[in-house]
């Protein structure tokens, strides 16, 4: 069962955490969540400037360690600096730097910022990471399950080479969720101290002729 804001139950096995306001991203601390999702809206300024993003053919790729504190987030994209709404989508990457940072009193952080045109990771699997922030500005969001619908036995080379759908890791195949777009996702990985065999199983979502490309954010703790 998917735990709500109003409704939390420690169980015997991990669970997600779903919510409409960024103070319960916190909740990412209880043992018994490894995935907490935030549902956000966004003006129209930012979700403009991201379509044009997804529709320009060159590719965006920005993958630096940054410290929070000097960065530039307003030279994330120079070549896109013209553009209306080039503002409002930096000032929303470093708000949920900001936030991330806050969150786990960081001063350093990996962000990482690309355009996808195919699933990077198209199998169910787990971040050797401690917890990593992710937010898909447009296109098609991650897709995660719950350990209570999945046999972790069959994660990596525990699927003899089969597809998540036939190895039988999902054991239900309506359990499978995607993260909508926009949405502050935190996913405990297998280095958070006590969590290691509880990582949160998520993979890289099947791209469509309607929604061909994604543009995906990921912060992860800084060296």
């Amino acid at each position: 069962m998917v735990v709500t804001a109003q409704h939390l139950i420690t169980p015997p096995y991990s669970q997600a955490y779903l919510s409409d306001d960024v103070a319960d991203l916190a909740q990412i601390y209880q043992p018994a969540i490894n995935i907490c999702l935030v549902e956000r809206q966004v003006d129209s300024e930012l979700s403009h400037f991201v379509g044009h993003l997804l529709k320009h053919p060159n590719p965006i790729s920005f993958i630096e360690s940054i410290e929070f504190a000097s960065f530039n987030f307003f030279g994330l994209l120079p070549h896109t600096g013209h553009l209306p709404g080039y503002r409002a989508f930096c000032k929303d990457v470093a708000a949920l730097t900001a936030l991330y940072c806050d969150l786990f009193e960081l001063k350093r952080v990996g962000l990482r910022l690309h355009t996808l045109d195919h699933a990077m990771c198209p199998k169910f699997h787990v971040d050797s990471v401690t917890c990593r922030l992710v937010c898909t500005y447009g296109g098609i969001g991650t897709e995660w399950l719950e350990d209570a619908y999945a046999d972790r036995r069959k994660l990596g080379s525990g699927s003899g080479g089969l597809s998540d759908e036939l190895s039988g890791l999902i054991l239900d195949n309506n359990a499978v969720h995607k993260m909508p777009p926009y949405a502050i996702g935190l996913l405990k990985g297998g280095l958070w101290e006590g969590n290691e065999q509880h990582g949160a199983i998520h993979r890289s979502p099947s791209l469509t002729q309607e929604s061909p490309r994604r543009l995906l954010l990921t912060l992860d703790f800084g060296q």
